[in-house]
């Protein structure tokens, strides 16, 4: 097989939830250059279209769906229409996910007045955002022989990061989720059917744009912090995952499962000495 047809993902139906955020953005262009047919779920229908347009700009075909991952029937819908649509599904990027204002902790607030009702929102929304179309999309993958499933993760996932206690909580599950699922899959359906995980740096996204930026645009202090504990010494940006989610996807990596591959510009290797 040549190397061009190893990391090649033509013709594939690649299912990407979370496909109208910043990160889906950037993993639903990457996928239509690499020759995928597209299907883009999300709760955003304007922009759902427009990532659309973007498919067919790059000379591939989309699908949209709008639906909410953390709802079964809907997910099942979605399957059965991707399935009269396309025939088939080939890979799902869970990109659905991100932060919950309320399930973070200001600096200067009581560790104890936690919103448990927000964090146990954060936990859903990444956690089971990421099950539930794993339990959907991946069984019909796995009775057919054939699929990789790639979650995303986060430096969260890796080592506590302050103040975000939900989303680190589910960034860890995730993780474990990721490992779990990868060995369960192959000791029952064999070796074509894999899962594995992206953990992204630090970039800027919708959901943690307050975080990180100041009303004028100019970073927080927590911004600065991750910039410089970073060895590139800047923040990622989300074009930058494009390769490691088609290397993930695509027969290049087909001897792979259950794991991590961080994106973080040196973030995780560093002591910060």
């Amino acid at each position: 097989m040549s190397i061009e047809k190893r990391f090649s993902l033509k013709d594939r139906v690649i299912v990407v939830t979370g496909a109208t955020g910043i990160l889906g953005a950037a993993f639903v262009k990457g996928l239509a250059q690499a020759g995928a047919k597209v299907v883009i779920i999300g709760r955003n229908e304007a922009r759902a279209a427009e990532r659309a347009e973007s498919v067919k700009e790059n000379g591939s075909e989309a699908l949209v769906i709008t639906g909410d991952v953390l709802d079964e029937d809907q997910m099942k819908l979605a399957r059965d229409q991707i399935i009269s649509t396309f025939g088939r599904i080939d890979g799902l990027v869970n990109a659905a996910g991100g932060n919950i204002p309320g399930a973070t902790i200001g600096p200067d607030d009581n560790l104890f007045d936690t919103s448990i009702a927000d964090t146990r929102k954060a936990v859903d929304l990444n956690l089971f955002g990421t099950v539930i179309p794993t339990q959907v999309f991946g069984q019909y993958m796995a009775e057919k022989g054939v699929g990789s499933i790639v979650n995303i993760s986060s430096l969260a996932g890796q080592n506590p990061i302050t103040r975000v206690l939900g989303y680190t909580m589910a960034k860890f599950a995730i993780e474990g989720y990721t490992r779990w699922m990868a060995v369960e899959l192959a000791q029952r359906y064999g070796d074509k059917v894999r899962v594995n995980a992206i953990a992204p740096g630090v970039f800027l996204t919708e959901q943690n744009r307050t975080l990180l930026t100041n009303e004028d645009g100019s970073f927080t202090d927590r911004a600065n912090k991750f910039v410089r504990n970073t060895p590139f010494n800047r923040l990622g940006d989300p074009e930058e995952l494009i390769g490691t989610l088609i290397y993930l996807l695509s027969d290049a990596s087909g001897f792979v499962t259950g794991e991590t591959i961080l994106v973080d510009g040196g973030f995780n290797s560093w002591t910060g000495v």
